[in-house]
């Protein structure tokens, strides 16, 4: 993830004091555990700031909304208490080079500032503290005790310190082409590296960028560049600087990340760039995570279930020979005289086949209690049949929906946002059906969005949805269905629900209800093969029984098509 560097960080406050400068804070709201969104409203527009120490995406930038939802954390409760309804009347950094910025509230534009919110953006220990005009610390986003860092405690009540200054020299404009080698040059290395090394406010993302502007090789050495080379590479250095001296930055999404030294004719507002690039990088992460935990969940649950399954069908594989017992029992009864004291085992010849059958005894019992005990297994074999059954039953229902959540799972890349929705919608799903526990799982997000099934159009332009998740599945075959729809899902396999929307009196052509029968193939556990059954009925005769599962149903009156996964 492209990190916020000083380069930025000018860019966006900047931006911040020319558009916000004074205006009142009204609303404090903390989405998650790692940012805040501050509501500013000044006499143009009301807009939310956010503010993140997230470890590897810290920034500020103005972004969107919070979602609604109740907001638990306390440090945002904090805020509200000390500083809601106050103005925001300045925005510094504190030190050049560095990356702290002092955000100043008073009471009214006009008056001293009664509060600091000081953010640190630096990667893993950025950090968010609020302190009085005297500096003391009121409340932090994340406590730093004496066992945490040996160099730097942050902790209420302390007075506020700045964190210990960065290494390596100031860039400074007027510094002569001649010095600014020297010290580029000093220890042999990578060209991009020893820029970094040798001067703060260097990211690695600043670093390439001059060199590409530069037209030099990234993996060119220090030793290696000619007099020309040096001497473009200092003039797009000097121009670095200048844009940071005169505010003059041009924002702009690339295919790698995005910049803030482009082009005029490309500049985009740089809190949108700033807000998209780290709000999709964000998202795909919670999507990887959260993919990966579920998808391991799933395995874990899914692999007791089979052990259990496994035992129940042995169970019945037993209770099938069942009849074996009583025939030896029958045995037993019909040669009481062929018993003799101490026995352990005797042979007879079957009532039907005429086989020997060997039959095992208990020396210490007669003839009859030894028919007694076969009697009694075949009875409780026979019982335990029907008992175990139902439980089979209810195993193989609950190895069924699984096996279709994993499926969705494993159909699931991120695109999009609407990706991690669908995906925390699963994981809603599975806390509902209780294969996962709240608390363990616990949701921050408070979103109220809803995912979207995939949607494509047929050769003869019929629309044709595809669910994502049980939920899609289910509004898709009980809500969104019409009379004139047709319903398709794979034949006997877990796979998603997928819809061809009709008008009344359309007759789809074979190409169409070929093409949707491939991406039911397509969508379904048998994906990798080459040709998969799929039924497609009248949404009518599709139901759901009851007490069943999220996405589960049976059908009525189908036909039966061959799809072929590998449609695209």
């Amino acid at each position: 993830m492209q990190p916020f560097d000083y380069t930025t960080l000018k860019a966006v406050c900047y931006s911040l004091q020319e558009n916000y400068i004074p205006s009142r804070l009204e609303q404090v709201y903390q989405c998650d555990r790692t940012s805040i969104s501050l509501c500013l409203r000044n006499i143009e527009k009301k807009s939310w700031l956010t503010i993140s120490w997230h470890p590897q995406a810290a920034r500020i930038c103005v972004g969107n909304p919070p979602p609604r939802g109740k907001d638990t954390f306390t440090f945002s409760d904090q805020l509200r208490h000390l500083i809601n309804g106050y103005a925001l009347i300045g925005i510094e950094i504190v030190s050049d080079w560095e990356r702290v910025i002092d955000f100043q509230f008073a009471q009214r534009p006009n008056e001293s500032p009664l509060n600091h919110l000081y953010v640190e953006i630096m990667g893993k220990y950025s950090n968010v503290i609020l302190t009085n005009a005297d500096n003391q610390i009121i409340t932090v986003a994340k406590q730093v005790t004496a066992d945490k860092s040996t160099l730097r405690t942050v902790e209420t009540s302390q007075i506020y310190q700045l964190p210990p200054p960065l290494t390596g020299n100031i860039p400074k404009l007027e510094e002569s082409q001649e010095t600014w080698q020297e010290k580029v040059s000093l220890i042999p290395g990578r060209i991009d590296k020893q820029l970094i090394k040798s001067y703060r406010g260097i990211s690695p993302n600043i670093a390439k960028e001059l060199l590409q502007k530069s037209d030099i090789d990234l993996s060119k050495t220090n030793q290696e560049l000619t007099q020309n080379e040096w001497q473009e590479l200092y003039k797009n250095w000097q121009t670095w600087l200048t844009s940071i001296e005169k505010n003059q930055f041009y924002s702009h999404l690339t295919s790698q990340g995005y910049t803030v030294l482009g082009e005029p004719n490309q500049a985009e507002n740089i809190n949108f760039v700033i807000n998209k690039y780290y709000n999709q990088k964000i998202y795909q992460e919670n999507f990887i995570q959260l993919k990966q935990q579920l998808q391991q969940k799933i395995k874990n649950i899914l692999k007791k279930l089979k052990t259990k399954k496994n035992k129940y069908l042995e169970k019945i594989k037993e209770s099938n020979n069942c009849e074996v017992y009583s025939n030896k029992a029958d045995l037993l009864m019909a040669h009481l005289n062929q018993w003799q004291v101490g026995m352990k085992e005797i042979t007879l010849n079957d009532f039907t086949t005429g086989e020997p059958v060997k039959i095992n005894l208990a020396p210490d019992k007669n003839m009859i209690q030894n028919a007694q005990i076969l009697y009694k297994k075949y009875q409780k074999l026979k019982r335990a049949k029907q008992a175990v059954k139902p439980l089979l039953d209810e195993v193989n229902e609950e190895v069924n929906y699984l096996e279709q959540i994993a499926i969705n799972l494993q159909q699931l890349d991120y695109q999009e946002k609407d990706d991690l929705t669908t995906l925390q919608e699963i994981k809603s799903e599975l806390i509902n059906q209780k294969y996962i526990e709240d608390k363990q799982y616990r949701n921050n997000d408070n979103s109220e969005e809803e995912s979207q099934p995939r949607s494509y159009k047929t050769p003869s332009g019929y629309e044709v949805l595809v669910g994502r998740n049980n939920r899609q599945n289910d509004i898709l075959t009980f809500k969104t269905a019409t009379d004139y729809d047709l319903w398709f899902h794979a034949q006997e396999i877990s796979g998603s629900h997928v819809l061809l929307r009709l008008n009344a009196g359309d007759a789809p052509e074979e190409k169409d209800l070929q093409f949707t029968a491939n991406l039911a193939a397509y969508y379904s556990q048998g994906r990798e093969s080459e040709q998969v059954p799929v039924i497609y009925t009248n949404p009518n005769h599709v139901y759901k029984p009851k007490g069943a599962k999220p996405g589960m149903v049976i059908y009525s009156r189908e036909t039966v098509i061959w799809g072929k996964p590998l449609f695209n």
